[in-house]
């Protein structure tokens, strides 16, 4: 029973808002988790502050709420804590749905209201849990070799008619697939699902989706229909070996659970009785070279009842494996998200040309006339050739094309459903020529994993609002149920190294802490068994190598995750992986020195040895990171309240950092290798590897390297995303405005005067000089170098947390009218949303700042005057929510309770 006390209480303010569990699920169906977390945000209204105590009621029946839960009742407790609070209630099981409410007790002890209702429905938790088997075609035995050698299975038409005798109440279809598929029930679509049910360690672990299908059954004669094909699992991948058997047919795991309205229940499952056929318009189906869809063999209402499957054949039946782990898919599926039409067309020797004017990834959607026996192919590319042709060399073997044979005169509708592309242009060819080609022929549909945008940026300078538009872009491009490293080429793997560095911009950018959560999971489960991880994840190569720098975003990511999000079971959940790591790390070093396998300083420009790995020490990049993963196991091992751990790896950082000072740097601070660099210097200051008395010269140093650059960098992808973090601690926030402002080769802006609308692979993918690099690897969508957006939030526009998860948060902007007079952001954190914007004009500096309730603000205004600071046309004293900290010539540093905050100070830069 609730707390009868707490009812008695006054109940008026207004209820929680944003209900979520887990990392973020709102009233999910089919989830993965029995003992989740809940979290909520306190409204911005009433003159609530902050949160003085909650209650949670969990109950199995909405009508046990909130006054008799029987799954749990946390009771009143008296604690500010309105995120990650752990369920602690009866066991949840399979299939169970849950119920839940809260309310809130502000800073004056006034109670809230009970929030709206809140659910969550688990999906099949466990493999006991399925009565189903998989079920498919033996295409293996048709199949032709080939890139690669890797068999191309032709794509399959699976259904399975069924009758109900009974009225039902609700309908659960949990289903998946070694493979991609898509469903439909009586001929209509289950979900807007795309390439599902994602890229797993396949031999480890299959995700599993659940749909709410009870609309869909009919009261007496049904069919289900699933089209099926090679996906991840039995496609070519980059390099086609795989720890996982990819040789082997696609197919789907399916079981549909009905409840009746008498109490009874029926279940549908994938087995011998399914047939099947290879003779549908899918003809060919790859993730990198596209899709063949011939019209001619449509079959219609091949979903339906009506449909005659006596031509069609028995699937065969396979067991569930012990050692592969069904669970339900832990973040948000591919979705289409967004609709581009074309902002000019061209036409070109019998072609139309649709310029989209953004580098994307998806698939075309068409409508185009079409004669009966043509065919219509549709082409990619993400820039075009100096005369005007598909710029194409970069996709390598990727073939990346789609087909459509059309079965009759007219315009035809197609869009392809198991590929995917990465491309600004879409050419046309095949269609009726005597149609002239108008702009709705062809648009472009954004496919990312749905996920939300998190936070915002602008300023006053329109290139670095492309750069900001350019790193969403990457990231929407490059999140394709994984962190791939690009989208269009022969590749679009989960490279590890790639992930860690643009972790925390991709955070503030969008609502990803799932889809990261996810992709931990498959890390942990591909890491070897001495402790090393693999180059891409999922697995696509099998060579057992680790690489560091890529290797550690095992430590790197989940560490970031929990100083955005505050929550601990992120760090409790990789824990282990990343002591494993360590062991990795320990193993390929001798006396503390690491002689890992690297690609060190990936693409670091104009490299002295010609190599793309860049000219610094992969043992000096190898033993940096052994240090800084150490050093971040224990900080996590603190949070986690493990001392003996925390003490053991802090013991390990110290001693890795000595012996990496003693090895790499002589007595002045100055790198001993014949060849120094950025990075070196950079690895060295970011991790704190070098001792006070050589710490100011290793900064000289460093300034040295870039002033020899001409003041430009020269970081590939691990020095880049520390460039600006070791100039802002450094008290250079001048030079890295400039680094970043720079308009010549290498530099973000120099992509961006070339016509970039993503970021690229290198810094000189392109120029319209001397036109495309010519190097094998030559991504125009790939988000490395994004990892710049991180600096741009917390200290151009001035938000950073300053305690995990945004509870304590800094502002702190750093202005230069040199290059800008204005900037601002918005961010979502887990306690509601956080702004902060400056503008520079006549001498004044003007900044508005929203600070969320349950939270506080550091706040460092930058101040360069002799007049009084003003907040909301105030002075300073007469604000009772601010308590000064300290002043300075140039800044004055307060403390501030949630609310909006508007400031005033004199400010003139040249002073």
């Amino acid at each position: 029973m609730i707390n009868q006390t707490a009812c008695t209480e006054k109940q008026s303010l207004a209820a929680a808002q944003n209900l979520t569990i887990a990392e973020g699920f709102e009233n999910p169906i089919g989830f993965y988790e029995n003992s989740p977390t809940f979290s909520w945000i306190l409204p911005n209204k009433d003159g609530i502050k902050s949160q003085f105590a909650y209650q949670i009621v969990v109950a199995s029946d909405p009508d046990l709420l909130p006054d008799q839960p029987d799954l749990w009742d946390s009771k009143k407790q008296n604690t500010d804590q309105s995120t990650w609070i752990k369920y602690k209630g009866s066991t949840l099981k399979s299939r169970q749905k849950v119920y839940w409410q809260i309310r809130y007790w502000d800073q004056n002890g006034e109670a809230s209201e009970w929030s709206t209702l809140q659910n969550f429905e688990l999906g099949l938790l466990k493999n006991s849990d399925w009565n189903a088997k998989w079920v498919g075609l033996n295409t293996a035995k048709d199949s032709i070799r080939g890139r690669g050698n890797v068999l191309i299975h032709k794509p399959q038409y699976l259904r399975k008619e069924f009758k109900l005798s009974k009225t039902i109440s609700s309908a659960r279809l949990y289903i998946t697939a070694k493979g991609v598929f898509d469903v439909s029930i009586n001929g209509k679509n289950v979900s807007d699902d795309v390439m599902s049910p994602g890229f797993t360690t396949y031999d480890k672990r299959i995700e599993t989706l659940t749909y709410d299908v009870t609309d869909l059954i009919e009261s007496n004669h049904n069919t289900i229909g699933v089209e099926l094909a090679s996906g991840w699992h039995s496609g070519r991948l980059l390099w086609g070996i795989t720890p996982w058997n990819n040789t082997i047919s696609p197919k789907i795991l399916c079981q549909l659970e009905i409840n009746m309205t008498d109490g009874s229940k029926e279940i549908i499952t994938s087995d011998n009785s399914w047939k099947g056929t290879t003779n549908g318009p899918i003809q060919f189906s790859e993730i990198y070279d596209g899709e063949i869809y011939n019209s001619n063999l449509e079959m219609p209402k091949w979903s339906q009842n009506s449909f005659d499957d006596k031509n069609w054949i028995n699937v065969e039946v396979a067991n569930l494996e012990d050692h592969i782990a069904l669970e339900p898919k832990r973040h948000s599926t591919v979705k289409n998200k967004i609709a581009l039409s074309p902002k000019e067309i061209t036409k070109k020797n019998g072609t139309v040309i649709f310029d989209l004017k953004q580098n994307m990834v998806g698939v075309p959607k068409v409508k185009v006339p079409m004669k009966k026996g043509d065919t219509l192919e549709i082409r990619f590319a993400e820039m075009l050739s100096p005369d005007g042709s598909f710029y194409t060399k970069n996709y390598r073997s990727a073939k990346s094309t789609d087909y459509y044979i059309a079965a009759k005169d007219g315009f035809i509708e197609y869009m392809p459903k198991f590929t995917f592309h990465g491309f600004r242009y879409i050419e046309l060819s095949g269609f009726d020529t005597s149609k002239e080609p108008t702009k709705d022929w062809a648009t472009g549909i954004v496919q990312y994993s749905d996920f939300d945008d998190n936070g915002t940026f602008t300023s006053s300078n329109d290139k670095l609002n492309q750069l900001q538009s350019n790193i969403v872009w990457g990231l929407r491009g490059n999140f394709f149920d994984i962190p791939t490293d690009c989208p269009q080429r022969d590749e679009r793997l989960g490279w590890t190294g790639d992930a860690q560095v643009f972790g925390p911009t991709s955070m503030f950018n969008a609502d990803v802490y799932k889809f990261w959560a996810s992709w931990l999971q498959s890390v942990k489960e591909a890491q070897f068994e001495n402790g090393g991880i693999p180059w891409t994840v999922p697995d696509a190569r099998g060579n057992k190598i680790g690489s560091s720098g890529w290797g550690d975003v095992c430590t790197i990511i989940p560490w970031k995750i929990y100083m955005r999000t505050g929550d601990r079971s992120i760090l409790e959940e990789n824990f282990e992986m990343m002591e494993e790591w360590l062991k990795y790390h320990k193993l390929k070093s001798k006396d503390n020195i690491s002689n890992m396998m690297s690609f060190s300083d990936w693409l670091q420009p104009y490299p002295e040895n010609g190599d793309n790995r860049g000219d610094t020490s992969l043992n000096l990049i190898g033993t940096a990171f052994y240090a800084h993963s150490a050093k971040l196991t224990s900080k996590s091992a603190a949070v986690l309240g493990r001392i003996e751990e925390q003490k053991k790896y802090e013991e390990i950082y110290k001693t890795v950092a000595k012996s990496f000072e003693k090895t790499f740097f002589n007595e002045s601070g100055k790198v001993k290798a014949v060849t120094s660099t950025q990075t070196s210097y950079l690895l060295a200051l970011a991790f704190d590897l070098l001792s006070e008395d050589k710490k100011e010269n290793a900064k000289k140093f460093l300034l040295e390297e870039i002033n020899n650059a001409d003041d430009h960098l020269r970081t590939g992808f691990l020095g880049t995303p520390l460039l600006s973090e070791v100039l802002d601690e450094t008290g250079e926030t001048n030079m890295m405005y400039k680094l970043l402002f720079n308009e010549t080769y290498p530099s973000w802006f120099y992509s961006i005067n070339q016509g970039a609308t993503t970021i690229w692979e290198r810094w000189n993918s392109y120029s319209k000089e001397e036109g495309f690099n010519p190097q094998n690897m030559n991504s125009l969508n790939h988000y490395a170098y994004g990892a710049i957006g991180e600096w741009m939030y917390e200290r151009i526009a001035g938000i950073s947390p300053l305690e995990a998860g945004y509870k304590v948060i800094k502002i702190a902007p750093v202005p230069n009218t040199d290059y800008l007079t204005n900037a601002s952001a918005s961010l979502h954190t887990p306690f509601g949303m956080v702004s902060n914007s400056w503008k520079i004009s006549n001498d004044q500096f003007k900044m508005e700042t929203q600070i969320p309730p349950n939270t506080t603000a550091k706040i460092i205004i930058p101040k360069i005057g002799t007049e009084e600071l003003a907040v909301n046309d105030q002075k300073l004293a007469a604000i009772k929510e601010i308590k000064l900290l300290s002043t300075g010539d140039d800044f004055i540093e307060i403390m501030v309770q949630p609310g909006t905050y508007n400031f005033l100070t004199p400010y003139n830069q040249d002073k």
